[in-house]
């Protein structure tokens, strides 16, 4: 059998929400029968994550800019994978 998960380390936090949302969170752990910090926990766990994967994309953006900066359209299109052919080239 696989060890089991340890639980994740908790810590008390006091938090200033905005109204509608604390309500909005009061209404989902009412209907799923669970306290308000579970529901809080998990949308800051799911806000994190998509924080995280946008971190991310930048990171690969800018990446992507500083590798292909200062190549030509000829340069790039090479790198796309289209054949190129050479001006004045009679193709009967």
């Amino acid at each position: 059998m696989p060890p089991r998960k340890q639980p994740a380390l908790k810590r008390r936090a006091t938090l200033t929400l905005p109204a509608a949302s604390l309500e909005q969170a009061r209404k989902i752990a009412h209907a799923r029968q669970v306290n308000l910090s579970t529901v809080i926990s998990e949308v800051v766990s799911a806000g994190l994550r998509l924080e995280s994967a946008r971190h991310r994309r930048n990171q690969i953006l800018k990446n992507y800019r500083k590798a292909f900066t200062g190549l030509s359209e000829d340069e790039l299109a090479i790198l796309n994978g289209v054949i190129l052919e050479p001006t004045g080239t009679d193709r009967r």
